[in-house]
């Protein structure tokens, strides 16, 4: 692996003068927070479509870097209010390596985490009693992201510091087993300031026919067929960015023909069009991000349940765009940003009803809650920010 890329990606973010927040308790005797049984999407994908009614604490992971200067000791653990946004810390579950992503399984019975580091690997934890179930080689350097698929069977990563995308196999307990294929990007060629492919994000389609895999370094979305049975992938189509952009994350609309592309180097956003029979995407027209003049990374774009607004997370900038939605989801319309109260908005996530936006600010060692109005886009900060060490992923459930 070329170091260079994956020095970019995560010390872009770096503490000035290692400052961070303390630690959390470690989580020896803390009792597992409740969880319910209906079924929720990674972190970071657009909220659920049916509303619940909020009834008691709901639990929150964290995840972050353990192996630099102010670091976390493993995934952190919190609980949150979903009437107010309320957070409140729990523990750590520990000897997770750099969790910098997190991803639920459907069953809500077991949590993955990305070890985001040179030789890379992801772990199962099996939330009733926070054992760690083990971890397996991603086959790549620095995996940044993951995803379950929708069956349940399979978890899909993202290596960013090798660029390429890995598959494994879930058993019945949660916990994986050994990678049942590797796909390395080697074409088109690395976009202007790359040194090689930086894979940065592996989701399914919303039909669920196609696997996607967003590449910063080569500009470029493949899209791919899984083999549900053998786990291998078969490369199904490409589709380029503008040369520079640094595509980051995708995220669907509730409609499933249109995603919203979030490009991290030129700092601006695409609407794209999905064909679910061939599993093509297009690529539209690069629109602004509101944020102005000035350095400013897109993170991370979410879209509502109603399908009706979407945000963005400004890393720079810290803060978030509102766009309205329109012409079903063809057309996204610049409504103006909001300070995230943070410094630099890694990731943002949705509580399941929608109501609650969380954002982990890396550099400021926060999380930060803000109320989503789905009928006219508005964010309300809700409360003070909840502070964890490094914090790069809120995984509310």
């Amino acid at each position: 692996m070329d170091s260079g890329g994956w020095s970019r990606r995560r010390f872009v973010g770096a503490l000035a003068g290692g400052a961070a927040a303390a630690a959390l308790p470690a989580c020896d005797n803390t009792p597992a927070p409740a969880t319910t049984p209906a079924p929720e999407p990674e972190a970071g994908t657009s909220a659920s479509r049916e509303a619940r009614r909020p009834s008691g604490p709901r639990p929150l992971y964290v995840g972050t870097y353990t192996s630099v200067e102010g670091g976390g000791k493993g995934i952190g653990l919190a609980t949150y209010d979903a009437a107010t946004g309320r957070i409140t810390g729990s523990g750590t579950i520990t000897g997770v390596g750099d969790p910098s992503y997190l991803a639920l399984h459907p069953d809500r019975r077991t949590l993955y985490a990305v070890d985001e580091r040179d030789d890379g690997a992801v772990t199962a934890v099996r939330l009733a009693d926070r054992k760690v179930l083990g971890s397996r080689g991603t086959g790549g350097a620095a995996p940044c992201h993951l995803s379950v698929h929708p069956s349940g069977r399979w978890l899909l990563s993202a290596n960013y510091g090798s660029g390429s995308v890995a598959v494994h196999p879930i058993d019945a307990s949660g916990a994986l087993g050994e990678r049942t294929d590797l796909v390395r990007h080697t074409g088109p060629p690395p976009g202007p300031g790359q040194e090689g492919p930086h894979a940065h994000q592996f989701v399914t389609s919303p039909d669920g026919g196609h696997v996607l895999a967003v590449d910063l370094g080569t500009d470029t979305v493949y899209t791919y067929r899984l083999d549900e049975k053998a786990g291998t992938l078969t490369e199904a189509a490409q589709a380029h960015t503008r040369a520079g952009a640094g595509p980051r994350h995708l995220t669907f609309h509730p409609g499933g023909r249109y995603a919203y592309l979030a490009n991290e180097v030129d700092n601006t956003v695409a609407v794209c069009s999905y064909d679910p029979v061939s599993g093509r995407v297009e690529v539209g027209e690069a629109q602004s991000t509101g944020t102005g003049p000035g350095t400013s990374y897109p993170a991370q774009i979410l879209v509502t349940a109603n399908g009706r607004y979407a945000f963005l997370a400004n890393r720079g900038h810290n803060s978030l765009t509102r766009y309205a939605v329109e012409a079903d989801g063809a057309r996204l319309r610049l409504l103006g940003t909001v300070p995230v109260g943070g410094d630099f908005p890694r990731q943002i996530a949705f509580s399941p009803e929608g109501t609650l936006l969380f954002a982990a600010n890396q550099k400021s060692s926060t999380v930060t809650v803000f109320h989503v109005d789905g009928a006219n886009g508005e964010l309300r900060r809700a409360g003070e920010a909840f502070s964890s060490p490094v914090a790069v992923c809120a995984l509310p459930l």
